[in-house]
């Protein structure tokens, strides 16, 4: 190893390791040192800006659980002003967040200074709402302007792939081998009657036609239905957003209900996604029986009509009640989706009893993150076997 590349070793492992005492953990094997002995990064000297990194990361993952942070706006701000400036923004997210959870810093979130010093992004827009109730009310202004910011930027991101989706499957024709004169699809037909061309006539014997019949002309309906619950909080963030979008195309009907044990129901507001998330009032317990009932009574056409149940499925009534009445809408000829997680925060905690007893009834249940489901409600709005669906997406 060079003098150089020796030299970037050292630096690295130093500031992984932090200084002191933690200097010391790597006398071990380390898996960048082949002889099987390890090695030190105690004798490395730090340049200015790598002792700002190692002080901010000390501050956060020291061996003190309250390391260098405290409860100073002063300490604070410099930190959160330094973790934006010498990180990339996507770990700037992370170090923040792993703030507020590690060193219950939530108070932070409280104070308009602190916030708008903040990286705004998802899991910060759901940490806000759902402090909604307790926030001062010189904070609010400052918190809504932070969940804008993301919603527009997610807004952006989100937009097209559903829009394309979406208009892709509802301008879909269906196959017709009976089809009027007006229907038929000569190129479709002549490729199919090829092996019946007649030499001597220069022609071909049309045994089959193939023809493209619009598809329905009513508009599918697609509703929402978003568990309220703390727990739910960054798939309310997304999934009020999708609703918004959704509801922008003018060939589908968009509801969107949210609940926890009240329902409200945010339709009417779809093209404002920023107060459909300020009035979820994230947190309390969970009726998911109530709130399928009222989107049943919003079903004009149910087998045209796509129900996304977006719920950990912690039922607070009673779950036999939420299960007969799941039983009832598939029944009825409506499609039900149960998304346990519409985030990309990894595996999610559900009631797995719940989850199972729905999925025995032949309804997908699954975890879904926000770039596949442009493709879930392409899937869905095309009658595809959804179950095989997620087994692509899985494969």
């Amino acid at each position: 190893m060079d003098r150089d590349n020796e030299f970037e070793y050292r630096r690295r492992w130093r500031l992984i390791l932090g200084g002191g005492e933690a200097d010391e953990i790597d006398r071990g094997e380390s898996p960048c040192d082949g002889n099987g002995k390890g090695d030190r990064g105690a004798d490395v000297e730090l340049d200015p800006t790598d002792r700002i990194v190692d002080r901010a990361m000390e501050s956060l993952y020291g061996s003190e659980r309250y390391g260098g942070l405290g409860s100073s706006s002063p300490n604070l701000a410099r930190w959160l002003g330094d973790i934006r400036t010498y990180f990339p923004t996507s770990t700037a997210r992370i170090l923040q967040q792993d703030a507020i959870d590690r060193l219950d810093l939530h108070h932070l979130l409280l104070e308009p200074e602190m916030l708008s010093a903040m990286e705004p992004d998802v899991r910060l827009a759901a940490d806000l709402l759902s402090l909604d109730r307790v926030m001062p009310h010189t904070t609010k202004d400052t918190a809504r302007k932070v969940i804008a910011e993301v919603v527009l930027a997610l807004a952006r991101q989100l937009t097209a792939p559903t829009t394309a989706a979406v208009r892709s499957a509802r301008g879909r024709s269906i196959r017709n081998f009976r089809p009027r004169h007006g229907e038929l699809d000569w190129q479709q037909t002549i490729r199919a009657n090829l092996k019946y061309y007649q030499p001597e006539y220069r022609t071909i014997v049309p045994v089959a036609r193939i023809g493209r019949t619009p598809s329905k002309s009513s508009l599918p309906e697609i509703i929402l239905c978003i568990d309220g619950s703390g727990s739910m909080a960054t798939s309310v963030v997304y999934a009020s957003i999708f609703g918004a979008v959704l509801a922008s195309i003018d060939s589908i009907d968009t509801y969107l209900v949210g609940f926890d044990t009240s329902i409200v129901d945010f339709t009417d507001r779809l093209q404002d996604p920023i107060e459909v998330l300020f009035g979820m009032q994230l947190g309390g317990g969970t009726d998911i029986d109530g709130a399928l009932v009222y989107c049943q009574g919003l079903i004009r056409t149910p087998h045209q009509t796509i129900l996304v149940l977006i719920s950990d499925l912690y039922e607070g009534g009673d779950p036999e009640l939420m299960l007969r009445r799941v039983a009832q809408l598939t029944e009825m000829g409506v499609q039900v989706v149960v998304l346990l997680a519409l985030n990309d925060e990894g595996a999610p905690d559900f009631d797995r009893q719940n989850a199972q007893r729905i999925s025995d009834l032949g309804i997908p249940v699954f975890a879904c993150t926000p770039d596949r489901f442009p493709d879930l409600m392409g899937a869905a709005l095309n009658g595809q076997n959804l179950d095989r669906w997620i087994d692509r997406q899985d494969g």
